[in-house]
């Protein structure tokens, strides 16, 4: 499944192979060779092109759902270059998620992935500066959210709960979003629920990047020693190897170290983070935290 949905990713989506293994936190090389590796195997196997029916399409349907979820992210936070989002790649992949849903009305995790990306696109005046600069949730302005569109992925998620899917991955990551888009300030945010919801998809996907976002979550609700807490026990998972190339798990680290006031720390992981992270955005939203931190350190 993952070979035939990163070289769908590559031939039909256009992401290169620098995006798709961030997709997956595999070193570049390491995808390359499995996107290699697939298109022999169909070249090999002589694999027609067909549209499948019956049972072999609701097999598939997960596979595409992973591809356009992929590909939305690719668009709301990019892997390089010098903005932080790409909005063209954004509304393809909500354009490919409304198309879904009219071509499968009784999947419920169609319509909590449309939810999901509708939720997060309505957020996209607000992620960019005056100047392109990156804005993290905590600092923007709320409104400029498109309560449109939040609107339809609300009335998109309340489907895929009528459908008895209010309990799946899609669903629950929409109820995080929409946890959010409730909150009138950031400070009115319910992190209590949203730990709760991280901790039922936990139990679904032992995934280390829910993990990661679990342990912000825990950061914000119980404090950021707690937060340092989750944060390892994330990096203790069977599978948590590849977050040791993906730098947001500095940044998380940074920023809870930084909470706890152990500076030299956290300037060391902002530090790393800025060496990992190839989008000049991020590195300049990195830069900027480090200076905090350095300045944090001084009045201490």
């Amino acid at each position: 499944m993952e070979a035939r949905i990163a070289l769908t990713l590559r031939l039909i989506g256009g992401l290169t192979t620098a995006e798709i293994a961030r997709a997956f936190l595999v070193p570049e090389k390491t995808m390359g060779q499995r996107i290699f590796r697939a298109k022999k195997t169909l070249s090999e196997a002589h694999v027609p092109f067909e549209t499948p029916c019956g049972d072999e399409l609701r097999g598939r349907v997960e596979s595409v759902l992973l591809v356009v979820y992929l590909i939305f992210n690719e668009g709301y936070t990019a892997t390089l270059g010098e903005e932080w989002t790409r909005t063209a790649i954004c509304d393809e992949a909500l354009r490919l998620g409304r198309m879904l849903a009219q071509l499968l009305p009784g999947e419920s995790e169609v319509h909590a992935l449309l939810a999901l990306m509708e939720l997060q696109a309505s957020r996209a005046a607000a992620r960019r500066g005056r100047n392109g600069e990156a804005v993290l949730l905590s600092d923007q302005d709320r409104s400029l959210w498109d309560l449109a569109q939040i609107q339809r992925g609300v009335t998109a998620l309340e489907r895929a709960r009528r459908l008895g899917g209010g309990a799946k991955h899609y669903a629950l990551q929409a109820a995080i979003a929409a946890c959010h888009m409730r909150a009138r300030t950031a400070e009115e945010t319910d992190w209590e629920r949203i730990v709760l919801l991280y901790d039922a998809l936990m139990q679904i996907s032992q995934s280390p990047l829910v993990a990661l976002n679990r342990a912000v979550a825990v950061g914000e609700a119980q404090g950021p020693a707690a937060g340092l807490d989750a944060l390892d026990a994330a990096a203790r998972l069977a599978d948590a190897s590849a977050l040791a190339g993906y730098h947001l798990f500095p940044s998380v680290r940074g920023a809870l170290l930084m909470k706890l006031g152990r500076f030299t720390e956290a300037s060391e992981e902002i530090q790393r983070a800025i060496t990992m992270t190839k989008n000049l955005r991020e590195q300049e939203l990195l830069t900027e935290r480090l200076k905090k931190i350095e300045k944090a350190a001084l009045s201490a």
